[in-house]
């Protein structure tokens, strides 16, 4: 096993350099960069958006257009003035020592945003990744245990229409009618926390931190709880009409000990080994409309945004954050079949 897991962590270095080789590739012939920008807004004679870099009142050319000394100038002070491979090169030696680089926009480093969006994305994702485990897994035993049943069919109903229903749109109806829209002034409309929390007590602070996720946890939660809910029955379905069910059975055992202490482990195999994808994934994917609905700054939306303005050392910062982690996760899922099921072997010629 151990073999296996550092022949799974080489093979992640040509991945990732992969992953950063086509993605730095693509983004140079994206139109609208930051130099395209600076020379866009110059030409417009902004001489304020100028001002943010330090260089309105040298760069500055009102309606005569940009001459090409300032342009190599503009260049030169977003990077752009050196060739495509040796950016290339100087981004991934600075990866190696864990430099991100720093934003164009924000005049701060990567990992200070990443730093400063986290607690958005862990609230979110970590609270998501629970509330739809514990009460998924549960849901599809008694599935399960019931198929077939009239509390099985209502229950499949209520979970898939709720699958349906796209987040963002929940998200917008439960403002309209708990946000103060139309109906009810219940929730806050936006932030993690109030504008006083500060002075809050301890309980207070914690109330008013929980307070201010129901929505957008409400919105996140619905529609993963059909996926986990229906794999988890289907698991136990298959488990439970093997033939070593039959012979527990035929023993004499409880139904309750045939379930939870024959049948429980094998058919959590496959929902127990995604965990560490799922809970990696829930902090950065899925979250970008519920933030910018409930204006949380999070990761979602400073990546999206990083795209937008084209701010390249974010994107490419972040990109590199989020693959290692997937990275990770996708070696942790393969870690936690062995430990679960001690049967699975990754090294050639075992099965």
């Amino acid at each position: 096993m151990l073999s296996y897991i550092l022949k799974r962590l080489l093979l992640m270095i040509p991945t990732l350099f992969g992953i950063l080789l086509i993605t730095f590739g693509v983004i140079q012939f994206v139109p609208g960069g930051p130099v395209e920008q600076m020379v866009q807004t110059l030409t417009r004679g902004d001489q304020t958006h100028a001002g943010e870099v330090g260089q309105a009142s040298t760069l500055y050319r009102g309606n005569k257009g940009v001459d090409p000394e300032k342009l190599e100038e503009i260049k030169q002070l977003y990077g752009f003035d050196k060739p495509v491979h040796e950016r290339f090169w100087k981004m991934m030696t600075d990866y190696v020592r864990l430099d991100l680089g720093k934003s164009f926009f924000h005049n701060k480093t990567v990992w200070q945003l990443i730093v400063e969006k986290l607690p958005v994305s862990i609230s979110l994702g970590l609270w998501t990744f629970l509330i739809a485990y514990s009460v998924s897994i549960p849901l599809g035993i008694a599935k399960a245990v019931r198929h077939g049943s009239h509390f099985d069919t209502w229950t499949s109903v209520a979970i898939l229409v709720g699958y349906a229903i796209p987040g963002f749109v929940l998200g917008v109806a439960l403002l309209v009618v708990f946000g103060g829209g139309s109906f009810f002034q219940v929730f806050p409309l936006r932030g993690l926390t109030s504008d006083d929390w500060a002075q809050l007590s301890l309980l207070g602070k914690v109330l008013d931190y929980f307070w201010h996720l129901v929505l957008p946890i409400t919105c996140l939660v619905l529609g993963s709880f059909a996926v986990n809910a229906i794999l988890t029955k289907n698991s136990f379905l298959e488990e439970i009409r093997k033939q070593y069910v039959l012979t527990a059975r035929a023993k004499g055992l409880s139904e309750r000990s045939v379930l939870y202490k024959h049948v429980f482990r094998n058919a959590l195999v496959p929902i127990i080994t995604g965990f560490p994808a799922a809970f990696i994934g829930a902090f950065f994917t899925g979250a970008l409309l519920i933030e910018t609905l409930f204006s949380l700054d999070g990761l979602g939306l400073l990546s999206y945004e990083s795209v937008i303005k084209r701010d390249y050392p974010v994107v490419m910062g972040t990109l590199f954050f989020f693959s290692i982690l997937g990275l990770i996760a996708k070696l942790l899922n393969d870690v936690m079949y062995v430990w679960i099921d001690p049967r699975v072997k990754f090294e050639r010629g075992q099965s």
